[in-house]
This record gives C-alpha cells, sequence and structure tokens, in this order.
C-alpha cells in the first residue's frame, strides 16, 4: 500500500557529482537527498568540497560528471526551471548596499520575473519573516553585519522556493544576530521549507537540522541523524586536555595509549582525544603526559556527539 510519502518528490538528489580542475578532484562522487520538508546539514573541514557542490546544486557551475534534481527537474537539462525551486543564500552578501532593502528586494523581485502587482506584498511578507519591517526603507550600507545577513535571506525567500539553500549564513554576525537568524532558520523549517544548511558552527547544524552528510576530500564519508553518526563511535568519549609545555610530544605519547583512537592538537595548549571509557582511562592518559615534557592543567570528558562522529570521521575540527 503506498502512503503518501511514497508519492512525494524529494526537495533535492544529487547523485555521482564529480568536479576537476586539472588533475585535482575537488568532488569525488558526491550524492544524497533531502526529503521534502527536511533540514540536511552538509559539514566539511575547509577545502572538504562543500563550497564547490553547492555552486553545482545550485547550477553556477557545470559538473563533470552526475547529476542534480531539484523537485524532480534536472538543474542541466531545464536551469530555469530547476533555479524556481532554488533559495540561495551565500556566504558572501549578495546586495546593493546604497539601496534600502525594499529596493533591494524590488530589483531581484524583478529579476525572478514576480508580476508588478505581487511584489509590494512579497516583500511585506519576506520583511516580516526575516524580522526588519520596520528598517526596510533604510539604506543597507547602515545595516549590522546581521542584517544584512537577514535582508540576503529575504532576497532569497522573494519567490518562495521549495528549497533554501544556506552557505554559513552566520559568518560574522555578532552573537544576537546569529540567534534572530537561527530563530527564523527553524521557523521556516517548521514551516515545512525544504533545507540545505552549511556552517562551522556544529552547534548549529545540531540545532538545525534533522540529518548531517559529512564531507572530507571531496567524498561523503558518512550520512545520517546526529543518533546513527554518533552510534558509529560505539563507548567512544571525547577527552579534552589543557597543558602547559611540549603539546605536540604528548599527543604523540597519548596516542600509544591502549583506548586511544584518536589524539589531536587543537592549539597552542590543547588536545583533543577519542577514547573508549573516558573517565576510567584518565589516569593513564595523565601518566602519559607526566612522561613528556608537559604537563596537563584542566580535563573535560565530553559523552559522545555530533562533533565527536566528525573528528573521529574526518581526523579534523571544523576550522581546521
Amino acid at each position: 500500500m503506498r502512503t503518501r510519502e511514497d508519492d512525494m518528490t524529494p526537495a533535492l538528489v544529487c547523485e555521482g557529482l564529480v568536479k576537476r580542475y586539472g588533475d585535482k578532484t575537488v568532488v569525488d562522487q558526491v550524492g544524497f537527498h533531502i526529503d521534502e520538508g527536511e533540514a540536511y546539514g552538509l559539514l566539511g573541514p575547509n577545502g572538504a568540497g562543500k563550497t564547490t557542490t553547492i555552486s553545482m546544486l545550485v547550477g553556477l557551475l557545470r559538473a563533470d560528471a552526475g547529476s542534480v534534481r531539484v523537485g524532480g527537474i534536472d538543474v542541466a537539462e531545464d536551469p530555469v526551471a530547476a533555479k524556481r525551486l532554488i533559495g540561495f543564500v551565500p556566504q558572501e552578501i549578495a546586495l546593493y548596499p546604497e539601496l534600502t532593502a525594499r529596493e533591494n528586494l524590488r530589483y531581484f523581485g524583478r529579476l525572478y520575473g514576480i508580476p508588478r502587482r505581487e511584489l509590494s506584498g512579497r516583500i511585506g511578507e519576506v520583511l516580516a519573516t526575516v524580522g526588519l519591517s520596520d528598517r526596510g526603507d533604510d539604506k543597507v550600507a547602515n545595516y549590522s553585519g546581521g542584517m544584512k545577513r537577514r535582508t540576503n535571506i529575504a532576497v532569497a525567500l522573494l519567490h518562495r522556493p521549495t528549497l533554501l539553500i544556506l552557505d554559513e549564513p552566520t559568518v560574522g554576525v555578532d552573537p544576537q544576530s546569529r540567534v534572530a537568524i537561527l530563530d527564523q532558520v527553524e521557523q521556516l523549517v517548521a514551516e515545512g521549507m525544504s533545507l540545505l544548511y552549511t556552517s562551522h558552527y556544529m552547534e548549529e547544524v545540531e540545532r538545525v537540522c534533522t540529518r548531517v552528510g559529512i564531507i572530507d576530500r571531496g567524498r561523503v564519508v558518512a550520512d545520517g541523524t546526529k543518533r546513527e553518526l554518533v552510534a558509529e563511535l560505539g563507548g567512544t568519549d571525547r577527552v579534552e586536555l589543557v597543558l602547559d609545555g611540549d603539546v605536540s610530544a604528548a599527543a604523540e605519547k597519548l596516542r600509544t595509549v591502549d583506548g586511544v583512537s584518536e589524539a589531536v592538537v587543537t592549539g597552542t595548549s590543547s588536545i583533543r582525544l577519542l577514547v573508549t571509557g573516558g573517565r576510567h582511562l584518565l589516569p593513564a592518559l595523565l601518566a602519559a603526559v607526566a612522561d613528556t615534557a608537559a604537563a596537563v592543567t584542566g580535563v573535560e570528558v565530553v559523552e559522545p556527539d555530533l562533533e565527536a562522529a566528525f573528528l573521529h570521521l574526518t581526523g579534523s575540527t571544523l576550522r581546521d
């Protein structure tokens, strides 16, 4: 017996995406899907291929191989129809600073082909959605970074897309604006918007997204819910050590301790470890550091989480 879910067309399906620059393959057989009404997070270290992948999804780059379908429409075969279904919020602010937010929206609305009789109403709707109704007639040049980001989102929503793609939408904004943006994104998802979200802030993806893909060296190395990804770690814990002294030598020594699967230097005075039975293993970890030219000044044991899964799968932190 077929259900309503069986009849749904996924918001996005990409299969076997490949992009090469000369002899270098930067995206290698990337594939994932986003169901209707789903929020999907795409995570990866710097240089992993996220931005190149997104550029192919929205039709800014042509893939060397593979396919992208948005709402069942092939982006390569009918890019105009596919792009009508996509709202894209890029990393960089894409606005005219000497125009007001309302004037920017009117300009982009005409590019989208929105009829004039509808455009003023649409502009009012999206300004309200991003909380800028009272500032719509101010020049964008006078906006804070967070307000510019919110206006970028308003532009992406103007033509009522079915899929919203946000590429690091909170970069460079203050904490208050960041919370406001996340609140707005959560509300859009609650209203049924399909979403692809990338960020350098793990907690944002955990808050907004129901399913996550992890990309590393151009390949998707894991895909699933937070619970599924964390389950891959089994009984692994994350241990954070703060040290004085030779951190690199301490990390090398810690890698020899039974039960340690990863020991990564994360700063000038810190090491992040993935271990089995973190609390029980602490004496052995402290003893290993004591054998080096370093001293432990702080310890934290963290239960398995999405960041631990990311570190385990890629060997990198998001900001590496």
